[in-house]
């Protein structure tokens, strides 16, 4: 008997010890976002959103939203609601969760470095997405995933040159920003500023922020068609400030694309069916549909890879006589 009670204690013993064992492992969750991803595990993503301000917006988060799902990435979702301060709280709150990436669109271009050390310093690398950020420090992110706004600026003026090649001046265009300080905004107004000042017949007689929202560019056309005489063109900044704006130029009696020529940035399926319309006479694509890429690209820095640092996204220029044959695969 004495025999047999000390074999039943030695492997109590032996079973305490291995359940002790296995408790001092760490969780899949705790454990670094390259050896999740190696190891097959799920991988985390907190996305910062800009918000729900366009068309355009909505159709990028669906992408996301839906990109995710397909790739079997956990995904944490935060809108903004265009306010710099509630991403930098959202961004803080994926660092306390221990998220294995971060992606975030940035509302404005400044101010991001305080809370992106913090990313960078608790070992979790950090995507931008559509926007960029003015920093110094380019290690606080690892790549950016999105568009050339300066090119798409410079897209929307050689088209504005090439229209008015035969024209006598002045040319005069009144512009509806996208929200001030953001990344599109900066740089769509000076790619169209650099290609139209070779010209001297081109001027723009008033420039101010739409918020890239319709009720914001429609307001602000409202002001422009009173405080400016004669407007030759309308240069938005993308397609729901435009498409405000032309509900502006209708109920002043003009006529959106004949009495005033529209320029538009983005390229949502509301737009196109404008320029079918005659009212938008060009629009610079903006693709939003970047869902796919940056998952791939969430797998890779979430395994420790390396990735390029800038990756751009393919886009095109439709002017109005295209618009009817590209309408029927705008998914957007």
């Amino acid at each position: 008997m004495a025999r047999r009670a000390a074999i039943v204690l030695t492997a109590a013993l032996l079973a305490s010890s291995a359940l002790t064992a296995c408790s001092t492992e760490k969780p899949a969750s705790d454990s670094s976002s390259g050896a999740k991803a190696g190891s097959g595990g799920t991988i985390t993503l907190g996305f910062a959103q800009v918000g729900a301000e366009s068309g355009w917006r909505t159709a990028n988060t669906k992408s996301v939203q839906e990109a995710a799902k397909k790739a079997g990435i956990t995904l944490k979702f935060s809108d903004a609601q265009q306010k710099q301060e509630n991403q930098i709280k959202a961004i803080r709150t994926f660092i306390q969760q221990k998220v294995d990436v971060i992606a975030f669109s940035p509302v404005v271009e400044s101010g991001w470095d305080t809370v992106l050390k913090e990313a960078k310093d608790a070992g979790i690398p950090v995507i931008l997405t559509d926007r960029a950020v003015d920093t110094k420090d380019t290690s606080l992110y690892k790549t950016f995933l999105g568009s050339d706004f300066v090119k798409e600026g410079k897209s929307a003026g050689e088209w504005l040159t090439g229209a008015y090649a035969n024209e006598q001046g002045p040319i005069n265009i009144v512009e509806l920003q996208g929200t001030t300080g953001s990344a599109p905004a900066n740089d769509r107004k000076s790619g169209f500023a650099d290609v139209i000042r070779a010209d001297g017949k081109f001027k723009i007689v008033a420039s101010q922020s739409g918020d890239f929202t319709r009720a914001k560019g429609k307001e602000v056309m409202q002001a422009f068609l009173k405080s400016q005489k004669d407007i030759d063109v309308l240069y938005a900044h993308n397609d729901d400030m435009a498409l405000g704006a032309i509900q502006a130029i209708e109920e002043s009696g003009k006529k959106p694309g004949t009495d005033i020529k529209v320029i538009s940035v983005d390229g949502i399926k509301d737009a196109f069916v404008a320029m079918t319309e005659g009212k938008i006479n060009v629009v610079v694509e903006c693709n939003p549909l970047l869902g796919d890429q940056l998952m791939e690209l969430t797998k890779k820095v979430a395994a420790g890879q390396e990735v390029p640092t800038r990756v751009e996204t393919e886009e095109g220029v439709f002017p109005q006589d295209k618009a009817a044959a590209a309408l029927p695969s705008r998914n957007y």
